[in-house]
């Protein structure tokens, strides 16, 4: 309960006391080049194969010759959708973009940098940790649409290359029974991950004491724990726009 305390006082000082948005404009824009563009190659390696490997196994367990192998399609752009595009993509995008800003952070506040900021007037947890935030927020739903294309993608190549179904068979499948809220729940889940990974990655990384051995500790705190924040996150999300 103290942590979590502390993490809202953290987001408050955040979000109070701030410099005008022009100052950290340029800032957004280095962020999300780097949480954004650096995050490309990850998460369309990652999402492809998983794509391909539903597929794969879906196909695997459909044995009865009674259900029509377009299913395969609907059950790949459902289960993309729905989990594997935006939380499974959440997990790979804490364990690289959260390290690296816990790791930042946590190095800037052992050698003192952000004390010099504190020094100069400046509200350092907010001119730090804001343009991240925010960069997150806005890179991370694209690279989410990304993903789930990509993810249905691997999962036509896939299974057109090894003939397990024929292309109009699985695009028969995809468009079957669609669900428009499907898309906008995968969006949503996306700004709460996002928002998650970068506020907590970032209170690991700030409030580090000690030297490298910390923030080694911090990062790998701020990994697992945004991990643990995005399931909790989605059970209560599923819970709330799907029970």
């Amino acid at each position: 309960m103290r942590a979590i305390g502390k993490y809202v006082i953290f987001l408050y000082k955040i979000f109070t006391n701030r410099e005008k948005f022009k100052v950290y404009w340029q800032l957004f824009i280095d962020e999300c080049m780097l949480i954004g563009i650096d995050s490309l190659t990850i998460v369309v390696i990652t999402s492809t194969f998983i794509g391909a490997v539903s597929a794969v196994q879906t196909t695997y367990n459909l044995v009865s010759p009674l259900i029509p192998k377009y299913i395969i399609g609907t059950v790949v752009r459902d289960m993309t959708l729905l989990e594997l595009a935006p939380t499974v993509t959440a997990i790979v995008f804490a364990g690289k973009v959260g390290s690296n800003i816990a790791g930042q952070l946590g190095t800037m506040r052992i050698t003192e940098q952000v004390d010099a900021i504190e020094v100069m007037g400046i509200n350092s947890a907010s001119y730090l940790v804001m343009p991240k935030i925010f960069a997150c927020i806005t890179m991370y739903p694209i690279l989410v649409i990304l993903a789930g294309f990509l993810s249905i993608l691997g999962g036509y190549v896939a299974g057109t290359v090894l003939e397990l179904y024929t292309p109009a068979e699985y695009i028969q499948g995809i468009r079957e029974g669609f669900k428009t809220f499907s898309v906008t729940f995968a969006l949503i889940k996306s700004f709460t991950f996002a928002f998650l990974i970068s506020s907590i990655s970032a209170y690991k990384g700030y409030y580090t004491a000690g030297g490298a051995l910390e923030v080694g500790i911090a990062s790998t705190q701020a990994v697992t724990n945004s991990c643990i924040a995005i399931l909790v996150a989605d059970y209560l999300l599923a819970q709330l726009f799907l029970g």
